[in-house]
């Protein structure tokens, strides 16, 4: 791991140097626009063909609709139920309403706010299968009432999803499920194939990939965000146990390649603490070999001279989850404006928020979060404002139309409202 002390002289420079680059390689964006390119042309054919080339199963096209029927374990149904119980009631708090009001001249004004008829969201598959992206997806899309709720997830090289995916899927409410990853699937979702009928807009995490091509694809459809690798600040002063820290550090990390690994600390002796704990809980770890290379590449142990110093580096680096750990929690969050989520006190460990407690863990990442937030349900609604004017609002209007319409030059806008009082 990188250790960086407020007191090297490049300290400033290896800061910048942590921050993550939304952009595109353009080896990744010449390739997905090839592949975009064919499921348009081709359809069913192409979206095969590129599932079989890039590592997938290979499959017909009676072979893409997948039935949810599937059976778990009844440890991992409860499970699902019980993360399912808590991001639906989160959903259906954060819902948004219809209303209406008068304006100054008397007109009826509101918003009405109504599903999308149509989403595709995409699970990723990968390494292990994530139940959990399931729940905080398909969840949020029936809670908010969408009549059809399209999946597409890799599956192995036998053609078959995970039994508890696919369970997870069905109980939280997807209605077509189909076994294909990668760019092709959300080409095939925003385009749509001989199988696949093309969705309103389009949702969930995935690799460069993914989210290249739903960036290419934004303006055919609507996309939630583009959500990438993993990451984690740990902000802590030396009220902190140690092995927690390094166990959270830890746990995100077990993402993969990518994942960006930050503690940021003003007390040195937490900070080698840390360090020695992360040592010791690595040795115990199934995945220890793939995590060394995390550690060894995407995290870093930051030592600050002031808690405010760690302030600033969390705004600036705009992570997707910070950890707080310090005395003054709640003042400190109070300054946090560029998190995707931030979890409060040591007994608050970001796997909560990945598995159960409430708010999606799709989160926005590479420093998007100082422009965007996390998926919400209110994503899957469409807004459409509704306008009623009557005689006595729009005679108190026609002035002020009349004067915008002489502003701009544009006479018809002004005959428009006038007309209805000519004599």
């Amino acid at each position: 791991m990188r250790i960086l002390r407020h007191t090297d002289a490049d300290f400033a420079t290896a800061l910048v140097s942590l921050q993550r680059k939304s952009e595109p390689h353009p080896d990744i964006e010449a390739t997905v626009r090839e592949i975009i390119a064919d499921v348009r042309k081709q359809g069913d054919r192409a979206l095969l063909a590129l599932t079989e080339k890039f590592g997938g199963p290979r499959l017909t096209a009676k072979q893409l609709h997948v039935n949810a029927n599937a059976t778990a374990e009844a440890a991992t149904r409860e499970a699902i139920a019980i993360a399912h119980t808590n991001v639906r009631a989160f959903a259906q708090r954060s819902l948004r309403k219809d209303w209406k009001m008068r304006n100054a001249q008397g007109a009826s004004v509101g918003e009405r706010f109504d599903p999308f008829q149509r989403v595709g969201i995409y699970v990723p598959g990968g390494t292990a299968p994530l139940v959990s992206t399931a729940v905080m997806t398909v969840t949020l899309a029936a809670a908010a009432g969408v009549p059809e709720i399209v999946v597409t997830t890799p599956a192995d090289r036998s053609g078959r999803i995970n039994d508890a995916l696919l369970f997870a899927l069905g109980f939280c409410g997807a209605t077509e499920i189909y076994p294909v990853g990668g760019a092709q699937a959300i080409a095939a979702l925003a385009y749509g194939t001989e199988t696949i009928r093309p969705v309103l807009k389009i949702f969930g995490p995935g690799n460069a990939y993914v989210v290249e091509a739903k960036r290419q694809v934004f303006g055919r459809v609507a996309v939630d965000l583009l959500p990438g690798p993993s990451e984690i600040l740990v902000l802590a002063d030396a009220s902190a146990n140690p092995a927690w820290i390094a166990a959270d550090l830890l746990a995100q990390a077990e993402h993969g390649h990518r994942s960006s690994i930050l503690f940021v600390t003003d007390s040195a002796r937490l900070l080698r603490a840390v360090e020695a704990e992360i040592a010791r809980q690595l040795a115990t770890l199934s995945r220890k070999d793939a995590l060394a290379g995390v550690l060894e590449h995407d995290a870093a142990l930051i030592l600050v001279k002031r808690l405010a110093d760690a302030i600033s580096i969390a705004n600036e680096f705009a992570p997707e989850h910070v950890s707080l750990v310090t005395r003054r929690d709640d003042e400190i969050a109070a300054q946090l404006r560029t998190s995707g989520a931030i979890f409060l006190g040591g007994y608050s460990p970001v796997a909560a928020g990945d598995f159960l407690a409430g708010p999606s863990h799709t989160l926005p990442t590479g420093g998007a979060g100082r422009s965007f937030p996390g998926l919400t349900v209110d994503m899957f609604q469409r807004r459409t404002s509704l306008v009623r004017l009557d005689a006595k609002s729009l005679k108190k209007s026609v002035s002020t139309i009349a004067k915008f319409s002489e502003i701009e030059g544009l006479d018809a806008h002004g005959r428009s409202a006038a007309i209805r009082f000519d004599a």
